[in-house]
Parts: structure tokens; sequence; C-alpha cells
């Protein structure tokens, strides 16, 4: 029987996958063998030793700490392009938002209640106060194109907008998903400055962090309107803050409020609404709840911002087992592996392993079952993190 630990309200159309023949699912729970997560902060938690993995049910990863969880085995999965439409679709509003001020309409209309009959005539006299612009024809800069950018690129060619994007780490499934129209941005800083509209999806690293800054800034088209609905920290909200006094920034919209953003009038601050929809609660829980499943009944990682993406074509051999290897990518861990187990005369039917930077993950499986005495000696090899044993 298999222990899940939710540390937060975690949607019943994922929880309910798990067969409760074989998993146990509780917010208070005993020595989990995986907890699911949303937003809850496990930086400063006591992760118990029996946790193999975290799920993040949503994409960020920053409430969990990886390095720690790297160094005592621990995988951490999130569930990429699970909530993107959600997120598609706030950015969307967004630019509509950006360019008919329709709050500040709707704020001055209330003000004639009470005319009466005046209204009509009252209204249309002062429309002209709260113009905006439209969306066809105007350019588009779309930072990141994953699977979040990559659905709003296709929905603003939908538009009619002329659709640049940049993404130095294309993937290939990526490239597919997108339209034809999407032009590709020839350097960052030359699309910048030729956008009406700027959208950003990347994570917030040390390199993206305080992306949207005073130098950026000053290179942007005048009256560019920013959307960041990815991560405060990549934008420095005092930059942002002058570039709107300044008239460089026509309108900053973001999903992460601070002090100086609602300081000022012209900036427009969501709650963190990315993805506040039941539909992609329930998509992020569904892909985290089978990913657990593949990894603890099959060893599959799948979505890892730890470990390497890893599978292997066969099954688990009926009389035998499958070990599964984390361990630093160093030279000799597979020979060492290998020896131990053909001293103890145990055949490999099978085998697979992936590296990622300096963590490697292997799958092995074996003819033979493993007893104790071997898992330690395996365990014992320098360099090796964490072994498991899964049965068929």
């Amino acid at each position: 029987m298999f222990k899940i630990q939710t540390l937060n309200k975690i949607s019943p159309e994922g929880l309910n996958l798990f067969p409760r023949d074989k998993y146990e699912v509780a917010t208070d729970i005993n020595n989990p063998d995986a907890i699911i997560v949303r937003s809850a902060d496990m930086l400063t938690m006591d992760i118990p030793a029996s946790v193999k993995i975290i799920a993040r049910a949503g994409a960020g990863t920053n409430n969990i700490p990886i390095p720690q969880c790297t160094d005592k085995g621990i995988v951490v999965v999130n569930t990429p392009g699970a909530n993107a439409n959600a997120v598609k679709e706030l950015v969307l509003l967004s630019l509509f938002i950006a360019s008919r001020p329709v709050f500040d309409a709707r704020a001055w209309a209330k003000t004639l209640a009470g005319k009466g009959d005046e209204i009509a005539a009252l209204a249309e006299k002062g429309k002209s106060q709260f113009v905006g612009n439209e969306l066809l024809g105007k350019t588009i800069g779309i930072i990141g194109l994953g699977a979040i950018g990559a659905m709003v690129a296709n929905s603003c060619v939908a538009l009619g907008m002329n659709v640049i994007g940049y993404d130095p780490f294309l993937s290939v499934d990526a490239a597919w998903s997108l339209s034809r129209d999407v032009k590709k941005a020839e350097g960052l800083d030359a699309m910048i400055a030729k956008c009406d509209y700027i959208t950003i999806h990347v994570p917030q690293t040390p390199d993206t962090k305080g992306f949207f800054n005073a130098e950026r800034i000053k290179t942007m088209k005048n009256g560019v309107k920013i959307i960041n609905l990815a991560r405060g920290g990549l934008a420095v909200s005092e930059d942002i803050v002058n570039g709107i006094n300044s008239g460089k920034i026509a309108a900053y919209i973001t999903d992460f409020a601070d002090e100086t953003l609602l300081a000022n009038d012209k900036v427009i601050c969501y709650p963190h609404l990315g993805a506040s929809t039941p539909e992609a609660e329930d998509n992020c829980a569904k892909m985290a709840v089978k990913q657990i499943m593949e990894f603890l009944e099959n060893g599959f990682i799948t979505n890892s911002v730890n470990y390497p993406k890893s599978k292997i074509d066969s099954n688990i051999p009926t009389n035998g087992c499958r070990l599964t290897f984390a361990n630093k990518n160093v030279p000799n861990i597979i020979g060492q592996i290998t020896a131990i187990l053909a001293g103890k005369g145990i055949n490999i039917a099978s085998m697979s392993g992936q590296n990622r930077n300096d963590i490697a993950y292997n799958i092995i499986d074996v003819d033979a079952k493993v007893n104790d005495e071997i898992i330690k000696a395996l365990a014992n090899i320098d360099g090796v993190i964490a072994v498991r044993v899964i049965e068929a």
C-alpha cells in the first residue's frame, strides 16, 4: 500500500485516480511515499525520509527545496501545460484590458446613477475620455514559447496580431504546435524595440530575474503594454512604475502584487489568478497523480525538475524485480552495480540510464529477487544516492 500526503486541497478529479486498494491518501499521514502540493511552503518543512517523489500540481516549484530533495534522491515533478489554457485566457483578457480602459469607464458610468433620462446623453458626451485601441494589426512579442507561450502566440495570430516569438530553448514539440504565422525573433532586443505589446512566459532564474528593468525598458517602443503573468521577480517594480510615470509604458498588468505596484493607479495587479479555474486545478491534479503512480509503480520519471526523464520499454520481470538508482553522474557507478549483481549470480534483463548535468537515474531489470544484503551493498556504492526495488 502506497501512502500519499496532500499538503493543499487537491482536486478530487485527480485524487480519485488513485486505486484505493493500492493507495492511501490523506493530509495527515505517517511515512508517506509521495507528497502532492500546490502552493504550500515546503522550504522549511522536515520532509519524511520515506518520501520518494513530490508532485507539484502546477508549474512553479519555488516552494519546494529542490537541492535538498535532489541530495536525498527525492524526485520532484511538476505539471507543465496542465494549466496552460487557463493562463492563456487570462493573458488574452489582459490584452483587452490593456487596450480598452473598461475599468475606468465602468467606474465613471456608475457616477451617472440617479441622472434618469439624462444618462444616455451624458454617456455619449463622456465616452471620448475612454478611447482605447484595437489589437488587430498590432505587434506583440512573446518571450518564452513553452506550453503557455505557444498557446498565446496562436491565439494572437487568430486575433489578427503580428506575432513575434523569442525562445532560445524552443523544443521540437513546442515548435510543431506553433502557427506558421508566428515570426521568429532574430534577437531579443530587436524584437522588444518594435513591439506594441510584450508578454513573458519563462521561469524565474538567476538569468531572468529582473528581466524588465530600467535599461531594457529604455529600448522599448513608447506606449508599450507589458503583461507578466509568469513570475513577479521577472520585473523590477520600481523601474516599471518609473516607466509608467515617464509615459514609456502605457500599461502593466501582472499576476503578482507588491506595495510599489499597488500604489500606482495605472498598474493592474491580479491576486495570482493564472491557474485559478476548476478546469486547471483538475488537469494539474490528474497529471500529478498519474506521474506519481508511474514513478511508484514502474520507476518512470516525467516532467521532473531535478532528475532526468526516464523510462524503459520492458515490463518488470515476473520472477525478478526492477531496481532504480538515483546517483551522481560519475564514472564507473554502473560498472560497480553490475559487478555486485554478477557476483550474486543475478542476470540483468534490461537497463536504461539518463543523466541531467551531475545527476543520473538508472533503471535496471533483473531476472531474480534481491535481498537486503544486496540492496545494502548497492546503496553503499560511492555516488549512489538512493536505491529502490519495484516488484511486479
